[in-house]
């Protein structure tokens, strides 16, 4: 057999747990993850590369919906993305129900021919038989390639995954060279860890109102210290202030663990400076949006 690559999507319903899959398979963080709904924003591939395969996994934001030019965006690339990637993994939850969330999914894979294998995410918080249940109810719904139940925050049959997945590719050279874990801009990474500390921290309205810009990345002459400037922009004054907090306790807690992970990311110290500011109605602002690179009309892949 020769060797395999191919563009793997991840979609399913908001907060089923596709970017913490991403980040199991990859054993690295790239993704970010959160328990709040609709964490992702932007389409991260992760690049997974052994001697006999490559895969280039496309981590779409959850289909809901759109209250925003910005979720319109996200929408868009999700179903979009259905009919550029080689498979699909369509990630739920154990339910015993088909909900409207998951029809509408449904619908949208019935109208593409890219093969499909249904992922049961979370098997550890019930029984095997909820989980067989769920299977069964979903297979009634459509044709599925294949069906694995996994745990994603455990570990359970991630290599069994892997093997279904390679399985489906088809044979081609590589995309990407070796050493690639991902073709993300690091300013984008950079912004997507400090982002997902205020989802942690935040409360539930607040984090999907702000955006991150990073201003500058800077490598100290002796390259042992990293200096990095960001700015947080939120979409109201009143969440100026919970974003700062009391005497500004927030923000510096969202700071010291953003800098534990990007410490962690850079194998090295790093300093991290950030600024909070208001730009009201930015979600709705087309200019904005498209220089932030959710420009609708922008293909997925180049």
């Amino acid at each position: 057999m020769g060797y395999k690559a191919g563009f793997v999507a991840l979609v399913g319903r908001t907060n089923v747990g596709k970017s913490t899959l991403l980040n199991a398979i990859l054993q690295e963080k790239i993704a970010i993850t959160s328990p709040k709904p609709q964490t992702t924003r932007n389409t991260i591939r992760g690049i997974l590369t052994t001697d006999e395969y490559q895969v280039i996994f496309v981590d779409t934001p959850g289909i809901h919906k759109p209250k925003s030019k910005l979720s319109e965006f996200m929408i868009e690339v999700a179903k979009r993305t259905l009919k550029e990637v080689d498979l699909i993994l369509y990630m739920i939850e154990p339910d015993t129900e088909v909900g409207p969330g998951d029809r509408y999914i449904i619908e949208h894979l019935k109208g593409v021919d890219t093969p499909v294998i249904l992922v049961v995410n979370k098997i550890d918080l019930v029984s095997e038989k909820r989980v067989e249940e769920t299977i069964k109810i979903f297979k009634e719904q459509y044709e599925f390639e294949d069906a694995v139940a996994i745990s994603a925050t455990q570990n359970k049959n991630i290599d069994l995954l892997k093997e279904k997945i390679v399985s489906l590719l088809p044979e081609g050279p590589k995309y990407y060279l070796d050493d690639y874990m991902t073709d993300q801009p690091e300013k984008l990474i950079v912004a997507e860890i400090i982002r997902e500390k205020m989802l942690h921290f935040l409360e539930e309205e607040v984090p999907h109102g702000v955006y991150v810009e990073v201003e500058s990345i800077k490598e100290r002459e002796d390259k042992d210290i990293i200096d990095i400037e960001a700015y947080i922009y939120c979409e109201k004054e009143s969440h100026k202030g919970i974003v700062i907090g009391k005497n500004g306790q927030m923000l510096k807690k969202i700071g010291q663990s953003a800098r534990l992970d990007l410490e962690k990311f850079y194998g090295k110290q790093v300093f991290l400076d950030l600024w909070v500011k208001t730009r009201k109605g930015w979600r709705d602002n087309t200019t904005l949006l498209k220089k932030l690179g959710y420009a609708i009309d922008k293909k997925t892949y180049e």
